[in-house]
């Protein structure tokens, strides 16, 4: 059973290594990856948020419902227009062990690559909420949290309900 990573665990600021090749291993952890990220009411989860550190993420199109299972994924492009949304994350959480929410700045669209569940070579335009899920889940991939976008008093006022969690 795989055990979510909260903010402050070191395993969230490592980079992930690439993934070599689709193992059954691989599919199993990403499989128990979509039962947490459904569960909680998530629409995307990384690897190293279930302390695996390797370069693979599920994510959901929360208007479909359509999971995304990307191993190796790489934005190659982001847009210059940005568009600000509230983002949280399952691995930073409030007192109410609730996601913490904060409005964060990011490119509208982004063009990004992947290698799918079958091993097959994918690549996609993405704009609107599933661009900012992948940047959001690829962040992960390099240890970076939404947290690290915001300004330092917005960081704190995250980081004080943070604290109050624990």
């Amino acid at each position: 059973m795989l055990q979510m990573k909260l903010c402050g665990d070191l395993v969230l600021r490592e980079k992930c290594a690439p993934v070599e090749r689709v193992s059954d291993d691989v599919l199993s952890v990403m499989d128990e990856m979509v039962e947490i990220m459904k569960e909680q009411s998530g629409v995307g989860l990384a690897a190293p948020q279930v302390g695996v550190l390797k370069r693979f993420l599920v994510m959901m199109d929360p208007d479909t419902n359509k999971v995304y299972k990307m191993i190796n994924p790489k934005i190659l492009s982001r847009s210059s227009e940005t568009c600000t949304m509230e983002e949280g994350c399952l691995s930073v959480l409030g007192p109410d062990n609730l996601p913490v929410f904060s409005k964060v700045v990011r490119p509208s669209d982004v063009e990004v690559e992947w290698t799918d569940e079958n091993g097959k070579k994918l690549q996609a335009a993405m704009s609107g909420v599933m661009a900012r899920i992948v940047q959001h889940e690829t962040d992960h991939l390099d240890g970076i949290l939404f947290i690290d976008y915001l300004s330092p008093v917005h960081r704190e006022m995250v980081m004080r309900k943070v604290r109050k969690r624990k």
